[in-house]
């Protein structure tokens, strides 16, 4: 029995829809559909009840599916056991918001090609539910989370850093030399990064949690455009200090004395049942190198 019929049954059963898993495992739904009725051949029994609103799994289906997943997982790591001697070489496709794309990254990459140049890193910016769902897909191989707690069964993360967050306007704007409340912010426009992440989000929170006020908020899919209308004078916003900073040291960001702000924890995420290879743990072990340095 070839593997990945055992993937695509997973796909299937974590998504519920024929069209979802296709996506997910990038097939032609048809295909979907060949190698579940191939694998349902093959174990003599039927996997998924095929329904209007999609497919859900029958009893069988429901006992076969945590033996499929132990195989996967063992398929893992006798691969991982197999590129144990030699150089560190492979793919690892990471996730992360753009916040850590932008400010971390890049400098994490450069340091790894110097001591694993056959070490291939793809970055993909996503927010936290579509990196949670990359690396349930095998889509990614590890995620960088910028959320207070990552709390899923079939997710093992750990926090590895946090990041100060800045309070910015431009120069010019009123704001910028005092001291200003929580009811005085609440006037105030702010440009944000989009809704999901979380430290705009908290702050958004935090605005409309005044009594009586009704911020005005822009949010944004890029913190460069958002950091670009506070830069124009048009508001205020909140970024960690890692993204602020070159902004700040050329004078067009200046920061905003108020309440204070929270750090923002960094968890790096991986799949609980899927084995980390020498390239990812090659990679992990750069990124918490990083984040120890800064």
């Amino acid at each position: 029995m070839e593997t990945r019929l055992l993937q695509t049954f997973a796909a299937l059963a974590r998504t519920g829809s024929f069209t979802a898993a296709a996506t997910e495992l990038r097939l032609a739904q048809s295909t979907v559909t060949v190698q579940i009725k191939a694998l349902e051949k093959a174990l003599g029994t039927r996997l998924f009840d095929r329904l209007a609103r999609g497919a859900l799994l029958t009893e069988d289906g429901r006992r076969l599916l945590g033996p499929a997943e132990e195989v996967l997982e063992a398929e893992s790591r006798l691969f991982a056991a197999a590129a144990e001697e030699g150089p560190v070489t492979g793919t690892v496709v990471v996730g992360a918001g753009e916040t850590l794309c932008s400010a971390h990254l890049p400098v994490i990459v450069a340091a790894l090609r110097e001591l694993h140049p056959e070490v291939e890193v793809q970055l993909e910016p996503r927010g936290t539910s579509a990196a949670l769902t990359g690396l349930r897909s095998g889509q990614l191989d590890l995620a960088l989370l910028l959320e207070e707690r990552v709390d899923h069964a079939d997710i093992r993360a750990e926090r590895i850093a946090a990041q100060p967050l800045d309070l910015l306007c431009a120069p010019g704007h009123r704001l910028a030399d005092r001291t200003a409340t929580w009811e005085e912010l609440a006037k105030e426009d702010f440009f944000l990064h989009e809704q999901g992440c979380s430290y705009s989000d908290w702050l958004a929170d935090q605005l409309q949690a005044v009594p009586g006020a009704h911020p005005r908020m822009t949010r944004f899919g890029s913190i460069e455009a958002a950091r670009s209308c506070v830069t124009a004078g048009l508001g205020l916003t909140v970024l960690p200090h890692a993204n602020a900073s070159r902004a700040l040291e050329e004078g067009r960001l200046t920061l905003v004395t108020g309440p204070p702000l929270p750090d923002v924890p960094i968890h790096l995420a991986h799949h609980r049942r899927r084995q980390p290879t020498r390239a990812a743990r090659a990679v992990v072990q750069a990124v918490v190198r990083h984040f120890e340095q800064t």
